[in-house]
């Protein structure tokens, strides 16, 4: 009889390109095997989404995965009827015997859904930006897994339909005796008792990358919270204006998620170079060139960029959010969460 294949060593899922970014800093750091175990290659499975900016980056930081040695499939799990279940049945066979899973986003669906056909004992949860300090909060509190900006107001079929796969996941991401849960982060996240805490200080991109060539001069990072209901555009769009006149800001990195529309009227009123980067901006910025001084809203970038960016001299500046830029559909906590966003990154990070 032939031998059975040993099962996969750690299997990591991913939706975006952040995420796939910090799996590298993770698998870049993880201990070696123990003397006598052969060093498993890293998985990872692609839950590839729809947009066509975040499919771009994805295959780019999916050929930087291959040239670490890592093994990447990739999965249309939302293309079309039927896509989520195809991409189950085809993975079962690795989930199931898998010894380390390795997440980037414990609220996506995709993940919930898949997350009960894992027996694995060690699971590991990188960050998918910001919303890896509501995750251990939620966690701590036995609470609901749902992002931060989503106001709770209205709920579809679609969220009743989830809701049990969302409460299975969280008892599965909670510690305990048949499970054990490391968070691997740049952000300043408070893992509840039992959880593993490993800091992410970008190791790999800094060895991979740079140091960057900067430029005399202001760079603007841009935000998605327009898209996502929480700022109101015509106010994003003044504040943008007044930003750049009053540093004289010369480039615009638009987030993967910004409308083209958005970005068009940007260009047009403020006379800013948008520059849509193709992997992610932690990557870009420690490539270059870079603006010797950035600005950005609050966003993960205000965490992981100090980090990517040690010790090249580029100052980096948070602008805060105003309550009067948000809108009536935003969340209640939304501007509580953006001020915390801030107020940790000026402490920790030293930023203006």
């Amino acid at each position: 009889m032939a031998d059975r294949p040993a099962p996969p060593g750690a299997v990591a899922l991913v939706e975006s390109p952040v995420q796939l970014l910090n799996v590298l800093e993770w698998a870049h750091v993880r201990p070696p095997a123990a003397p006598g175990e052969r060093a498993e290659p890293l998985t990872v499975v692609v839950l590839s989404p729809a947009d066509p900016t975040s499919r771009g980056q994805l295959r780019r930081m999916a050929e930087l995965a291959r040239d670490e040695g890592a093994l990447v499939r990739w999965y249309e799990a939302r293309g079309g009827r039927g896509g989520l279940l195809r991409t189950a049945f085809a993975l079962a066979p690795t989930l199931i015997r898998v010894r380390r899973l390795v997440i980037g986003d414990p609220f996506s669906r995709l993940v919930q859904v898949l997350l009960p056909l894992c027996r694995a004992r060690d699971i590991t949860v990188v960050d998918d930006g910001t919303a890896t300090m509501e995750f251990t909060e939620i966690l701590a509190r036995r609470g609901k897994l749902v992002r931060w900006h989503r106001s709770g107001k209205r709920r579809s079929p679609a969220d009743v339909a989830f809701g049990a796969f969302a409460r299975g996941a969280r008892r599965r991401l909670t510690p305990g005796r048949r499970c054990r849960i490391e968070l691997f982060s740049a952000m300043p996240a408070t893992p509840p008792p039992g959880m593993a805490l490993r800091a992410n200080r970008f190791a790999w991109t800094r060895g991979r990358f740079g140091p960057p060539r900067t430029l005399a001069g202001t760079d603007l990072i841009g935000t998605s919270l327009v898209e996502t209901g929480v700022v109101d555009p015509e106010r994003y769009l003044a504040v943008v204006r007044g930003l750049a006149e009053r540093h004289g800001a010369r480039r615009y990195f638009a987030h993967r998620r910004e409308a083209p529309a958005k970005l068009h009227r940007l260009a047009a009123e403020t006379g800013l170079e948008i520059v849509r980067p193709d992997l992610p901006l932690e990557l870009v910025a420690r490539r270059g060139p870079i603006g010797r001084a950035v600005l950005s809203f609050p966003s993960t970038v205000v965490h992981t960029l100090p980090l990517a960016l040690a010790g090249t001299g580029v100052a980096i500046t948070v602008c805060d959010i105003d309550e009067e830029w948000l809108t009536n559909a935003a969340s209640p906590r939304a501007h509580t969460f953006l001020t915390d966003i801030t107020d940790k990154a000026r402490t920790l990070h030293n930023l203006t």
